[in-house]
């Protein structure tokens, strides 16, 4: 477990991940990482874009659901 302090920035408030953390999250200074809140009130950090996943799902599911036509527009 990580603990982390939150300090005033300009106007908002903001805190410090330390190296560990940013490792095992795979992202470096300049990276966007989201929040998301969870059923059951917890909070989760990930670089993921958890929208994008979303518009993939549904992506893939014209993707396989329209195969024929669009193989038809790719010619």
């Amino acid at each position: 477990m990580h603990a982390l302090k939150l300090r005033p920035i300009g106007t908002s408030t903001g805190t410090t991940l330390p190296k560990e953390l940013l490792g095992k999250l795979r992202v470096a200074a300049g990276d966007t990482v989201y929040v998301t809140e969870a059923p059951d009130g917890s909070f989760r950090l990930t670089p993921y874009n958890p929208d994008f996943a979303t518009q993939m799902q549904a992506a893939e599911q014209i993707m396989r659901d329209d195969r024929d036509v669009l193989h038809a527009l790719a010619q």
